[in-house]
């Protein structure tokens, strides 16, 4: 009798490419000769590095995002993974440069990361860029984040985990939003608001959906 291999690995990604390769100058000849297992879309198997920054530049999203990081928070590279799957137009480090990559899963390479040692360079920075500032966090004066009508130019700042954010970020942002919340736990994760966030922003400007509750 043949045995099953049920816990068998997958395969990642493609191999060689198949008959004629395309001329287009966006193929990248390595990959076709010996296949493509970066974690892509389909849309960009085979295509060079530079080639797939320059398309998802072509239609970033308008809003960017910011995350605090005075004690090395390892939500970074979370953040930093859904800003690319959601398209946010830059990601901006405020505090300590250095950040823990792993989360990221190489999405990095693809997403537009800028560095602020300051809050107060940081807000010049949004000010300059014509961008408002909103921060998300669970503070007394937060307004909700479900009915709140995200403006399309924006930064969503989010706070490092346990801390949150800082008074700073906290008195120059102009609104600050809270998630709502139903169970017995005081906050959630980091990188979880800041996914729930970016989905808030593109209900609204990338479907048109928004919805407040009756």
């Amino acid at each position: 009798m043949e045995e099953t291999v049920e816990n068998a690995p997958a395969t990642v990604g493609v191999g060689p490419w198949e008959g004629v390769w395309p001329s287009d100058p966006h193929w990248d000849p390595d990959l076709l000769a010996h296949g493509d297992t970066r974690n892509v879309v389909d849309e960009y198997r085979y295509w060079q590095h530079d080639a797939i920054v320059a398309d998802l530049d072509s239609k970033r999203h308008n809003f960017h995002v910011a995350i605090e990081n005075w004690q090395h928070d390892l939500n970074i590279g979370s953040v930093v993974r859904t800003a690319n799957a959601f398209l946010a137009r830059e990601v901006h480090i405020i505090g300590r440069r250095r950040w823990n990559r792993r989360g990221a899963m190489v999405t990095d390479r693809y997403q537009h990361v800028r560095h602020h040692p300051t809050v107060e360079e940081f807000v010049e920075w949004a000010q300059a860029a014509g961008l408002r500032v909103i921060g998300i966090d669970n503070f007394p004066d937060s307004v909700p984040l479900e009915t709140y009508e995200l403006p399309r130019d924006c930064v969503l700042v989010f706070g490092q985990e346990g801390p949150g954010l800082t008074p700073e970020v906290h008195a120059a942002a102009d609104a600050t939003l809270s998630i709502a919340q139903f169970g017995s736990t005081r906050s959630i994760n980091a990188s979880a608001a800041a996914a729930i966030a970016m989905h808030g922003w593109v209900r609204r400007h990338v479907f048109g959906q928004h919805t407040i509750p009756q």
